[in-house]
């Protein structure tokens, strides 16, 4: 029988008695400890020691197997005081269930203190699971509207109390990486926390059924707050030997290089007919990885920036250093220019075998993934990250370049794909893929991949091809999002179950005049096309995946002209003419939707092969219109509004718009090596069998 007790009240009084009333110093290790009471379980009344509300909760109140009490109980009190809370639970449910407890915080500031700690124990008699998740929400910003959370796993609950006392700097996800201002300020992450969860899920608990004591929710200050995940490895040599800035470090790091542009803006006749024009572009994208590489260690430099008159005037900028999605596309942007004839197959493979060489060499995680960024000139490692999504990317690219020259190359890639797990990053209670990993916190990022419609989809295809995680994980991914979920940017349609390959999940769709699609997460067109660089979604999955990358096209096309009245198309993260970096895309093709206003070629490349001419059409009128032409190809970005161009090369977007020259003027050529491996024999059935748009066929034979 279901039990759920809500403790629900007003609030009370301002901060200024709460604080008053919370505060207290205690001794511990040596040292005077600063204290906030966030509940004690002492008080009668029914609020929390900072006057918020707090009741349980249950994901899935309707279903009878599933519940939760919580009460607080008589002289059941930890450390001598005379109450306590008890949760009883029940998640034994062939669904996937969550309940558990949560006490408002009311937009609380944690910067004083950098623990979060309580007691708990289990109830021997009723039993108890010795794991839980234990989480901390906060707005993310000022309007507060979004939220965002961090989490963190408790282990190894006793029937005896016990103190646990979490750093918050663990709580990763309370760190909004988008945000400039928390890359000079990490502490602006405790500030405005909204709410203290405990989480009790039914894939995760070590027992189904049981009862679980807390006490004492506090936040202590013990002057030891551990590092953050802003924080770097430390730089064990300088680059040069003698202090170097501005245009004269720029001119030391464009030694490195194969070669760099004489000129900022480029006046140059382009081909009439089409196929030379695409040419033409490729030709000179090439150049950016021809050139703007490490001569020593052959990896490719992330960014490059146009001084203000000058390539290497005031102003001018070279980014020395790589990450590990540039990586693997480089591999494939070599294959491509063997494909499009700018290289012989002799000098590819001496480039691609120097680079797999470098990358040997580098410093692996104990994983075996390598970490997401390194300086080009040192080899020296810049971030304790693992990413899931670069490391996927560096592996498209290995299986690339050894499905297109296997007779040199093949023994090299096995040998370091051998070395790779992504069940390093698989969470299976949750059945999705982490974001990453914090070698230096030893933490998973609290936050998974669990958009369905995203650019992540291609490294999860990867990890079920080579068996690394369950087929199940795929259908776990969302497609469209419950209802009740009033944040997303419209209410799904068709939200019904499904099943395919045995498995049943949610799917449904969005639709914008009349057009149905399923929605990525900003409406960027990278987040939809990118993993058609390596996956035919066009050819295997005509009426799923492929269906759908036309649709956002089409959607991406007649919003920037139709709506926005742009005289070009093509919104993606990209450079920020302004300054800086930044999201873009299409509001209505967005779970969540991103901010428009600047135009990226790279984006109106990657719809080139679903809507060709009108793609042609608008990377001819970009250049027409605005100065966004220069040595290597097109700038990275122009805002509509000014005109103003992004004098920036980055060798993502580069590497996106080369490749899907290639597999556009080259009948796929790049996917087809992909698509060569073994591991698409078990992941191709992923694309094949699920058809977007139509009821469960299942239940319509049924009917």
């Amino acid at each position: 029988m279901k039990k759920q007790i809500l403790l629900l009240f007003t609030v009370l009084t301002g901060f200024a008695l709460l604080f008053a009333t919370s505060a207290s110093v205690f001794k511990g290790k040596g040292e005077a400890l600063r204290e906030l009471m966030i509940d004690d379980f002492e008080d009668e009344k029914p609020a929390n020691c900072l006057q918020g509300e707090t009741g349980t909760w249950n994901l899935i109140p309707d279903d009878p197997e599933v519940s939760v009490s919580g009460e607080v109980v008589e002289g059941m009190g930890a450390s001598g005081s005379q109450r306590a809370l008890k949760l009883v639970y029940d998640v034994d449910s062939p669904e996937i269930a969550k309940v558990g407890y949560w006490t408002k915080l009311r937009g609380l500031d944690a910067t004083p203190y950098d623990h979060l700690a309580f007691e708990v124990r289990g109830d021997r008699e009723e039993g108890f699971t010795d794991t839980f998740l234990i989480e901390i929400k906060k707005y993310k910003d000022e309007d507060r509207v979004d939220k965002i959370k961090g989490v963190y796993v408790v282990k190894k609950v006793t029937d005896q109390w016990q103190t646990i006392q979490i750093p918050l700097n663990f709580f990763t996800g309370l760190f909004d990486q988008t945000n400039p201002k928390v890359w000079e300020n990490p502490m602006l992450a405790r500030k405005d926390f909204d709410e203290l969860v405990i989480n009790l899920e039914s894939r995760r608990v070590s027992q189904k059924t049981g009862a679980l004591y807390f006490d004492h929710f506090r936040l202590i200050h013990i002057g030891d707050p551990g590092p953050t995940i802003m924080d770097q490895p430390e730089r064990k040599a300088p680059k040069t030997p003698v202090w170097l800035e501005g245009v004269e470090y720029a001119e030391f790091l464009v030694k490195r290089l194969r070669g760099y542009p004489k000129q900022v803006v480029v006046k140059k006749e382009f081909p009439e007919k089409d196929r030379q024009f695409l040419m033409a572009i490729a030709q000179d994208t090439w150049k950016f990885f021809d050139q703007i590489v490490d001569r020593e260690h052959h990896l490719p430099l992330d960014t490059i920036q146009m001084g203000e008159t000058e390539p290497l005037a005031s102003g001018a900028w070279v980014g020395d250093y790589t990450n590990v999605t540039n990586i693997g596309l480089y591999l494939m942007c070599l294959v491509s220019a063997y494909d499009l004839g700018f290289v012989s197959r002799e000098e590819a493979i001496m480039r691609i075998k120097a680079s797999l060489a470098t990358i040997e060499k580098l410093e692996h995680h104990e994983s075996g993934f390598l970490y997401n960024y390194y300086d080009t000139t040192t080899l020296e490692r810049t971030s304790y990250f693992v990413s899931l999504v670069d490391s996927g990317w560096l592996d498209a690219g290995i299986y690339v370049v050894k499905n297109a020259f296997p007779k040199v190359l093949k023994e090299q890639c096995e040998r370091m794909l051998s070395g790779h797990s992504f069940k390093f990053f698989y969470d299976d209670v949750e059945q999705q893929m982490s974001h990453g990993f914090y070698a230096h916190l030893n933490v998973h990022s609290d936050y998974q991949y669990g958009s369905f419609y995203t650019e992540p989809r291609a490294v999860s295809y990867i990890a079920i091809g080579r068996r690394d995680v369950p087929k199940e994980h795929w259908f776990r991914l969302i497609r469209t999002f419950p209802e009740e979920y009033g944040w997303q940017s419209q209410i799904p349609m068709g939200r019904e179950l499904k099943t395919t390959l045995g498995y049943t999940y949610y799917d449904g769709y969005y639709e914008w005049k009349g057009i149905q699609f399923v929605p990525s997460w900003g409406g960027a067109m990278f987040e939809a096309i990118m993993p058609t660089l390596v996956i035919d979604e066009a050819k295997y999955a005509p009426q799923g995946l492929g269906l759908n990358d036309k649709r956002h096209v089409e959607i991406q096309i007649r919003y920037a002209l139709e709506e926005l009245k742009y005289p070009v198309w093509g919104m993606s993260p990209a450079s920020v003419p302004e300054g800086g970096y930044s999201e873009f895309g299409v509001k209505p093709l967005g779970t969540k939707g991103y901010k428009e206003g600047v135009v990226t070629p790279h984006a109106a490349v990657l719809g080139l092969e679903f809507a060709p001419q009108e793609a042609i059409q608008n990377l001819r009128e970009l250049i027409r219109r605005y100065p966004v032409y220069g040595e290597y190809g097109f700038y990275d970005a122009v805002t509509i509004a000014t005109g103003k161009v992004a004098y920036k090369y980055l060798a993502l977007d580069q590497a996106m718009i080369l490749i899907t020259l290639n597999n556009y003027l080259n009948d796929g050529a790049i996917r087809k090596r992909f698509h060569l491996d073994p591991i698409n024999d078990q992941a191709l059935p992923l694309l094949t069998e699920e058809k977007f748009f139509e009821k469960d066929q299942t239940k319509a034979s049924r009917a």
